[in-house]
């Protein structure tokens, strides 16, 4: 099974009711992170000024547009949309050295195979892709001449 660090959420929250307003308006957000309500309590403080201690969160929905210093586009090819972002993640750090705390991811979307833009992610939307079988082992033909400990290092052939 596998585990993944970051995971989006759909986080509705408050701010707590107060004398003057009884019925604050609902704030929902989607938010990409490892932990489920200190991301949203950073959007909640920084877009609608309402800090921590003052704000609720009503609900939790687990559910690639990317900014920081820049603001930038990707596409990923992962079975799941969670496997996506941690291949954004991993990247990010190994080709820009750009920490993970300073990501924030705006839009996530699956996107169809016309309307991809990237090249490394249109080479496999080929129906005729072929891969090729690497380090074929030279196995014996029958088993009658197998061995289960051989003189020699097996040799690879690619």
């Amino acid at each position: 099974m596998v585990t993944y660090k970051f995971h989006q959420y759909q986080v509705v929250g408050r701010a707590l009711p107060t004398e003057t307003d009884e019925h604050p308006q609902d704030l929902p957000n989607e938010a990409m992170g490892d932990k489920r309500g200190d991301l949203y309590s950073y959007f909640l403080r920084k877009l609608k000024k309402v800090k921590k201690s003052n704000g609720q969160v009503l609900a939790i929905n687990e559910d690639m547009f990317v900014t920081g210093y820049h603001n930038m586009y990707k596409e990923y090819r992962d079975t799941t949309l969670n496997g996506g972002v941690e291949q954004m993640y991993t990247e990010m750090a190994s080709r820009h050295r750009v920490r993970h705390h300073c990501i924030q991811i705006i839009k996530t979307a699956t996107v169809p195979a016309k309307l991809c833009k990237r090249e490394s992610t249109k080479q496999f939307h080929n129906s005729k892709i072929k891969f090729p079988l690497m380090y074929r082992k030279v196995r014996p033909p029958t088993r009658k001449l197998k061995t289960t400990y051989k003189a020699t290092r097996p040799n690879l052939f690619v």
